[in-house]
């Protein structure tokens, strides 16, 4: 029997992050570039928001939501599975939780910034080159790219893609990181770098398997089950698409061929002398463009 739990899932992650302000807050200035001096000093969670239906894929994605000692609103998502609506969906949270700010007759001077950190368990962009495993989104002038504003930001964090460049490192990010990508129901022993972080440690107990009742398991279980389900059941999808535009393809280009066999035809005819309107009768093609054959 395994003895850890997988931290990415509902479950635990809700256990990890959305229980202990400061396994979070240790999280939150670790991954976010946050302006130096403006560290996280305390945290407070929120309730969640309305947020937009995703039919279909209701269990894709957890979060947990706090503001901190300056007053800025944070998300942290775990998106098991990715498609085009989870970016809108992100972005409407931060932009939701930005303007609700105004509920507590603040002015629009005094508005904090708000940061969403997306951990994405999937591939979510494919640019070219190398461009790592975090991809920040910010509002930027097009005509002036210098000019940044981080009243919101999106920060996403595509695990897979994650490889750490060197095992020693006891930076709080790259322990995190390592964390998250690295503990799951296939890990028995943990190396002595994410054991020796007092952080770590705490998260590291949280997920044990023994930590858990048999009803905690079976959520747990159900959880995974339905991940596993909808990935199977996107990556059909996908498949499916590939194959419809395949076949769309073949379709154009057979008509294409025919369109070109029948202008051969034409031209034969002409060079034969038969009339114009003859060879429009048998072809298809209109007088005008027979005549410029």
């Amino acid at each position: 029997m395994s003895k850890y739990l997988n931290p990415k899932v509902d479950l635990t992650f809700k256990k990890v992050f959305g229980e202990h302000p400061n396994l979070v807050k240790s999280l939150l200035n670790a991954l976010l570039p946050l302006p130096e001096g403006m560290e996280i000093v305390s945290v407070e969670y929120l309730t969640n928001e309305t947020v937009p239906d995703n039919p279909g894929k209701k269990l894709s994605i957890v979060d947990v939501r706090c503001t901190d000692n300056y007053g800025r609103g944070f998300i942290v998502e775990m998106q098991s599975l990715w498609n085009g609506e989870f970016f809108a969906r992100t972005l409407y949270n931060v932009a939701a939780m930005y303007s609700k700010q105004l509920d507590k007759g603040s002015a629009f001077e005094r508005l904090r910034e708000v940061y969403a950190l997306a951990l994405v368990n999937d591939d979510a962009f494919d640019y070219d080159g190398d461009d790592g495993y975090m991809q920040e989104f910010y509002i930027a002038n097009k005509n002036h790219p210098d000019d940044i504003r981080k009243d919101l930001a999106l920060i996403f964090v595509e695990l897979p893609k994650y490889k750490p460049a060197d095992r020693g490192n006891r930076a709080i990010k790259e322990l995190w990181l390592r964390f998250l990508t690295e503990i799951d129901e296939s890990t028995q022993s943990v190396d002595e770098a994410l054991t020796d972080n007092p952080e770590i440690n705490e998260a590291l107990k949280i997920v044990q398997r023994s930590a858990y009742s048999d009803g905690d398991l079976y959520k747990y279980n159900d959880y995974r089950l339905e991940i596993m389900t909808q990935r199977n059941a996107m990556a059909r999808e996908r498949s499916e698409g590939r194959e419809e535009g395949r076949e769309e393809g073949r379709e154009e280009g057979r008509v294409e061929g025919r369109a070109e066999a029948l202008l051969a035809t034409a031209r034969t005819m002409k060079a034969d002398g038969l009339p114009v309107d003859v060879i429009a009768k048998y072809t298809g093609i209109a007088v005008d463009e027979i005549v410029c054959l």
